[in-house]
Parts: C-alpha cells; sequence; structure tokens
C-alpha cells in the first residue's frame, strides 16, 4: 500500500506546504486510471477486429504510449512531494473506477464505443481532481490540467468515429 503522509517539508526534495497525504492520495488515482487506461488499449489493440482495424490499431497505440508517459508525469510528480505510488496491477485492478474490459475479441465499433467512454469516465474523474487541486498544490494541478488535454484529445479522437458511424 502507498504511503500516506501529510508534512509541510518534504525532507529529500525540500518543497515546502504540499499536504503530502491529500495530493498524493489524488495523484494515486490518477495513476491507478491511468495504467488502466493503458492496458484497456493494448487489450483492444491485441484483440481487434474488423473494418478500419489498421487506422484503429495504429490510433490505439498513440493512446496507449500517451496515457503511458502521462501516468510516469503523474507518478514522478507524486514521488516528488514525498508520496509513494503504488502502480502494482493488483491496486490497479481493485483500485480502477473504470468498468471492466472485455476479454477476447472486439469489433473496431466495440472498441471505438468502449474507449470512448472509458476517456470519457476517467476525463471526469481528472476533471473533478484538479478542482480540489487549485489550493492544496498548485503544480500537481497543473500536471493533471496536462494530463485532462491529452486524454480529452484522445477521446475527441474515439468520439468522432462513434458520431460518424451513427450517421
Amino acid at each position: 500500500m502507498a504511503t500516506r503522509r501529510t508534512s509541510s517539508t518534504n525532507e529529500l526534495t525540500g518543497l515546502v506546504n504540499v499536504d503530502v497525504n491529500t495530493v498524493g492520495t489524488l495523484l494515486q488515482d490518477t495513476l491507478v486510471e491511468l495504467t488502466d487506461l493503458h492496458l484497456r488499449g493494448k487489450q483492444a489493440h491485441w484483440n481487434l477486429a474488423g473494418p478500419t482495424f489498421k487506422q484503429v490499431h495504429e490510433q490505439l497505440d498513440e493512446v496507449v504510449d500517451g496515457v503511458r508517459a502521462a501516468a510516469d508525469e503523474v507518478a514522478e510528480r507524486a514521488v516528488a512531494i514525498g508520496y509513494a505510488v503504488d502502480g502494482r496491477p493488483s491496486t490497479v485492478a481493485k483500485s480502477t473506477p473504470l468498468s471492466e474490459f472485455p476479454a477476447g475479441q472486439i469489433t473496431v465499433a466495440e472498441c471505438v464505443e468502449l474507449m470512448t467512454t472509458a476517456l470519457e469516465e476517467a476525463c471526469g474523474h481528472i476533471r473533478e481532481r484538479i478542482g480540489k487541486l487549485d489550493e492544496p498544490d498548485p503544480v500537481s494541478q497543473d500536471t493533471l490540467i496536462g494530463v485532462l488535454a491529452t486524454l480529452e484529445k484522445f477521446h475527441w479522437m474515439f468520439a468522432v468515429q462513434r458520431v460518424g458511424a451513427a450517421r
């Protein structure tokens, strides 16, 4: 389990006035969702079938790379303030608020729907966390704002395919 403490000064880095428990927990929750998004992106990537396979297959690689980079940034911010993150698969599996991704082969249309929904949920959760970080740590808030911009771009790129398929 992640170490949780509150400190006005991080002994290791010298950061002052960061509520490690509050900020770290919000960053940890984000790390869990980003790790889940990365894993579901790979699951979809490996099991995708149907029209526009290649396009969506490559799009999933972009999402996976972007989400992994965002997860690394969030984890490193948490560690910088003195919070020990927990990215173990068991922690992610039991802590993610996202619904379970299906096993086995999925169609392109199913993939687009599943990824759009998961990204939308994650964006909503991160937006809530951003609102909670204004006072305790604007630097961590800024980190999550950047993550949100990335995820909203990925969401948009999937959502427009869903809308296009409905026409």
